[in-house]
């Protein structure tokens, strides 16, 4: 069981190191919200115990609790149980409602602390085994999820994913972040001949490099020090299906050289094995940058653009589709109301004028962060204008202790791309981020970079 146990005190994290150590977890340790982040983005855990304060803001809980939303994007399945000295019901119930599964006070009773973290972790594998088992039984069921296109500039996108989508083609899908890449994806999915197998996503360009091979084409027990057992990878999983391969513009050379081979030749050697394994998956893969300008740049290999580009759709960004706005709201309004079990939501008018003024740099995926929050702060189910919340680029505040962790972190990020003329490689460096980990939070903020 690998858990994340985070807090700014070293001497409570060695004592929770020892105590969870002793019950058969495996601890990774975190001292601050950025290190909470990049451990999510870089490993995969059962648990994570999350203390809600930290040295810059002692009291509020207001840096553990803007992490509860963060964690929920990189992993909606992750069990989260919050820990602060300050609890309060008004505390406990806004990290419930921002993405917290469970809620405990310091100082901690160690029996109830390691119960609730046993309880998260099957909650948390019977829930992906659940989304597995669900994903699977729609694909057999024949059904096909919402894409919500009407709009005159999705006709053609359309009329493009109904020609090639019952088709094998390989296809590259391009467009802002936000603008519904992998909901696209799974669309064509499910209107494939491939609909009764799985569709298997990965971050192609999220994976390092010590696990990329092993991840993609799998390892074999005992292949390096942290092999103990099998491990099939992406591509063998999707066999007979799809495989999703999102931000691959952001794959090192060296990873692209290893995935081009694959796709070449349908076979595969897990790390560790001499044994060559066939894979019959389709490929469809996503990017928010020009590929064709990465491989100008001598970034991305021109033989591999051909391999995965048999077919390229460009998703329009939502300023471009702004008759979709008050579908797309209501799609999502319908969504997080079941989910959050509240009835008879629906807008007040003046809540779709607010949504059709915005701009929605964040496009699609803005779009239904708002209405999931205005639905959450509604009083009554009736969102109203006051509700929406959506903040103009204008409005951010200007001082860094004005600002919440999650501006101060886009604030900073745009600083030091402006500083480096866009060049990320520069940035990431000057952040201490590594080049993949810096183009997912510019992903996230909606910022671009040179290269």
């Amino acid at each position: 069981m690998k858990i994340l146990l985070a807090d700014d005190q070293p001497d409570v994290l060695e004592a929770l190191r020892l105590l969870v150590k002793a019950e058969g977890f495996s601890p990774t340790l975190a001292r601050s919200p950025a290190a909470v982040l990049a451990a999510v983005e870089g490993g995969d855990f059962d648990v994570v115990l999350l203390d809600l304060n930290y040295t810059r803001d002692t009291t509020s809980g207001r840096e553990g609790l803007s992490l509860l939303p963060k964690l929920r994007e990189l992993d909606a399945t992750l069990p989260v149980v919050v820990m602060t000295a300050w609890g309060s019901v008004e505390g406990a119930v806004e990290a419930m409602r921002k993405g917290a599964r469970d809620y405990v006070q310091k100082p901690w009773d160690n029996a109830r602390l390691l119960a609730t973290l046993r309880s998260q972790v099957e909650l948390g594998r019977a829930l992906r085994r659940m989304r597995r088992l669900e994903r699977e039984n729609a694909a057999l069921r024949g059904e096909v999820p919402p894409l919500v296109a009407g709009s005159r500039a999705m006709a053609p996108v359309m009329r493009l994913i109904e020609r090639i989508g019952p088709s094998d083609a390989n296809v590259l899908l391009t467009g802002e972040h936000g603008t519904g890449k992998e909901v696209v994806a799974c669309y064509l999915h499910a209107i494939s001949r491939r609909a009764s197998g799985p569709f298997v996503p990965v971050n192609a360009g999220g994976l390092a490099e010590g696990v990329f091979e092993s991840e993609l084409f799998g390892h074999v027990k005992g292949a390096f020090t942290d092999a103990r057992e099998d491990r099939i990878g992406c591509f063998e999983l999707a066999d007979a299906g799809t495989l999703f391969l999102d931000e691959i513009a952001n794959m090192p050379l060296a990873q692209q050289a290893k995935l081009l081979r694959v796709l070449q030749t349908g076979e595969l050697s897990p790390v560790g094995s001499s044994k060559v394994r066939k894979v019959n998956a389709r490929v469809l893969s996503a990017t928010n940058v020009d590929v064709g300008a990465e491989v100008h740049a001598g970034r991305f290999r021109e033989d591999l653009l051909y391999r995965l580009n048999t077919v390229e759709i460009h998703l329009p960004p939502l300023r471009e589709r702004r008759e979709d706005i008050p579908a797309l709201a209501g799609h999502f309004l319908v969504s997080h109301a079941k989910r959050y079990r509240i009835e008879n939501a629906s807008f007040d008018p003046s809540a779709i004028e607010a949504l059709l003024a915005h701009p929605f740099p964040g496009n699609v995926r803005e779009l239904e962060h708002a209405v999931e929050r205005a639905l959450l702060l509604a009083p009554s189910g009736l969102i109203r204008a006051q509700d929406i919340m959506l903040r103009r680029p204008s409005q951010a505040p200007n001082r860094l202790e004005e600002m919440t962790l999650e501006e101060a972190e886009g604030h900073l990020i745009a600083r030091a791309l402006a500083r480096t003329g866009g060049n990320v490689s520069d940035a990431a460096r000057a952040l201490g981020l590594s080049r993949s980990a810096l183009y997912r939070r510019m992903q996230h903020f909606g910022l671009k970079g040179s290269g």
